[in-house]
């Protein structure tokens, strides 16, 4: 997989976590990112088989969503 430069700004304080654990762990800043990246968009991203169950569930459920709204 190819990379790309980015530049973006962070805070002093949470740059000088990055960095410290970085070294604690033996890895370059790089990387970190890229997994931190990674880790919240598999968080943020719903899947779209997701959403498909949720669609039909509510579609099947139509007549009890009506009841409990009253």
């Amino acid at each position: 997989m190819g990379t790309i430069k980015i530049s973006s700004k962070v805070e002093s304080a949470v740059w000088e976590e990055l960095r410290e654990l970085a070294k604690e762990s033996h890895q370059n800043v790089s990387g970190l990112l890229t997994e931190a990246i990674s880790d919240y968009l598999r968080r943020r991203r719903v899947r779209p088989v997701v959403l498909d169950h949720l669609a039909d569930s509510v579609s099947e459920n139509d007549e009890l969503g009506k009841l409990l709204a009253r």
